[in-house]
């Protein structure tokens, strides 16, 4: 899977699943301040990562991954 389809399905989910708005997504945005995921939103992120990118997101692996960008590399470096 590409990086382009890996941004384009968490951008997919975030809008549609979450109903965050899609000018809150880019790439610098920060998870908690910027897009406004708290933790109840990432409960439901953990249920569509694992739907969606078939890995189970690991709680300790998950810090410093505060931005979008970053939450994409997270990704990215689990489907390698």
């Amino acid at each position: 899977m590409t990086r382009e389809e890996i941004e384009s399905k968490v951008r997919a989910f975030l809008i549609d699943e979450l109903e965050i708005e899609e000018d809150k997504i880019f790439p610098n945005a920060k998870l908690k301040d910027d897009i406004g995921i708290d933790s109840l939103d990432f409960v439901d992120i953990v249920v569509i990562v694992e739907k969606t990118f078939g890995f189970k997101i690991k709680p300790e692996e998950m810090q410093g991954v505060d931005t979008y960008a970053k939450f994409c590399d997270y990704i990215e470096s689990k489907l390698k």
